[in-house]
């Protein structure tokens, strides 16, 4: 059983790291831009200036309209369009992370004012840990590490050989 589990831990954590070196390496620039435009600039002071329990119900927001996107990315898997169901269910979920972590940074003081919202982001805090303490985890780091800093250089390659095509000189 233990073996499985590891198995199944490794699984988990390679696709974790895969997504997370390529996606977040290539969105966060164009995030960071979005997130300066002033439109979120106001739209960031109203989330700041929520109350703890209207801050919780804009936290589940994303959740609730996020979320069937499952059904939809299996509907589309089952009627054979699996590369279809495979990309809205990658962007779905990758959005409702993307939107839940924004709105968490925004609003964390007060979410961890409310009592019961503190104790499930403990036992988060620490089954994270857990998961964080197995070797499988710690090699799909290490690996998601290498990965990143790869794409990275790849990418500021074919920026710097992109830019000096167009100055002529190669």
């Amino acid at each position: 059983m233990s073996r499985i589990f590891k198995a199944f831990v490794f699984l988990i954590a390679a696709v974790y790291f895969l997504v997370d070196a390529v996606f977040f390496t290539i969105a966060k620039p164009v995030l960071r831009r979005l997130a300066d435009y002033w439109v979120f600039e106001s739209v960031r002071t109203w989330i700041v200036s929520l109350r703890p329990y209207p801050t919780l119900a804009l936290f589940l927001v994303p959740v609730i309209m996020l979320e069937p996107v499952k059904l939809v990315a299996a509907y589309l898997t089952a009627t054979g369009h699996i590369l279809g169901g495979l990309i809205v269910l990658t962007v779905g979920e990758l959005l409702k992370l993307l939107l839940i972590e924004r709105l968490f940074r925004l609003g964390r003081d007060k979410l961890l004012s409310i009592p019961v919202f503190a104790w499930g982001y403990e036992k988060f805090c620490q089954g994270q840990d857990w998961v964080a303490s197995l070797q499988a985890w710690q090699l799909m780091r290490r690996l998601s590490f290498t990965a990143k800093h790869a794409i990275q250089r790849y990418s500021y390659y074919f920026r710097y050989i992109s830019h000096r095509k167009i100055e002529g000189e190669l």
